[in-house]
């Protein structure tokens, strides 16, 4: 039995007037959900991934508690002040391919939208330097990873634990390097793994069209999804707008919402990049902050959530309190 399976007719009208308390409507109290990616099966290097049957099922309960919305409209209804309670929307980051080959027929099973924000640099064969990171751990047939040469230490890789120690060990390592440095040491570590890295992590031009011919919402997320707030000013804005226009490009259409890499106010992106993105003529962002907006919502700094837990009552019980949080803003 699914852990996420409905409990009955009483628990879902006193769940539904729980979350109407804490998301009220109007202008406030919408829940923005983020994703990655959704797996066809379990990974044991991450095993708290969602994987297709435990996303459909989070689907199911979030369709039947929450009125959930396209983030557009979601943004233009909150600008108006015309919330419904319990206004939810659903977001993914980056550019998965499975977010095309596995989340897509569950959001259309379900009759659900979402936001796919892509970052363009990546598409038709690219791959993000974190999950390059991640695959040479998993793929490395050697049971010690020697990067002490490049300054990120030794790393044990016998079994699936310590690899699961490495992966974190080395991404913080890396992670608010200089890009240009950054990638050379990870296309170093990658020839120190001695293994061949997939080309078919990120979507192809065609997927991302597919997305939006089923009807979802594409979202602009950079070129190549870089920390903004460690970019000269002017780079930052390329990075944005080229990102903005690429995929106007594929899609003969605008791109009117944003998603600020990795997401952090004041320490991902920074006031500067909110200008931005207004100038830019986005009509709304996101961030990565938890909590919900208080008092008037920023449309360029919306809150989002990542829902972790894994039975029904702790997902509703972590979405309400969600909402009682104020949210940073940069």
């Amino acid at each position: 039995m699914s852990r996420f399976a409905d409990a009955g007719a009483g628990s879902a009208l006193l769940e539904r007037s729980l979350l109407s308390l804490c998301s009220p409507g109007g202008k406030r109290g919408l829940s923005i959900l983020i994703y990655h990616r959704v797996l066809p099966v379990k990974d044991a290097l991450f095993p708290g991934e969602v994987d297709r049957r435990e996303f459909s099922d989070q689907m199911a309960l979030l369709k039947s508690r929450f009125n959930v919305l396209p983030l557009a409209q979601a943004v233009a209804m909150a600008k108006r002040g015309s919330l419904p309670p319990r206004a939810a929307a659903i977001t993914f980051d980056d550019g998965y391919a499975d977010n095309a080959e596995l989340a897509l027929p569950v959001l259309r099973e379900h009759g659900l939208h979402a936001t796919f924000f892509v970052a363009s640099g990546f598409l038709n064969g690219g791959r993000m330097w974190n999950d390059s990171v991640i695959e040479l751990v998993r793929r490395t047939p050697d049971e010690v990873l020697d990067a002490s040469a490049l300054g990120l230490g030794v790393h044990a890789l016998r079994s699936v634990a310590e690899r699961q120690r490495a992966i974190p060990a080395l991404i913080g390592q890396l992670k608010y390097l200089p890009m240009v440095e950054r990638l050379e040491k990870v296309e170093r570590l990658a020839a120190l793994a001695h293994c061949a890295l997939p080309d078919d992590l990120m979507m192809t031009t065609a997927q991302v069209r597919a997305l939006r011919a089923a009807g979802m919402d594409i979202g602009a997320h950079t070129v190549n999804h870089p920390i903004l707030a460690r970019l000269p000013d002017a780079q930052a804005r390329e990075e944005i707008a080229q990102g903005k226009l690429a995929l106007e490009d594929i899609l003969g259409e605008k791109v009117v919402l944003f998603a600020y890499p990795n997401g952090k106010p004041g320490e991902d992106y920074l006031p500067q990049h909110v200008t931005m993105a207004r100038d830019l003529r986005f009509e709304g962002a996101v961030s990565t902050a938890w909590g919900a907006s208080r008092g008037e919502p920023d449309p360029f700094q919306l809150p989002r959530f990542t829902p972790w837990d894994r039975n029904r009552l702790r997902f509703l019980l972590r979405l309400a309190r969600n909402l009682t949080v104020p949210a940073g803003r940069a």
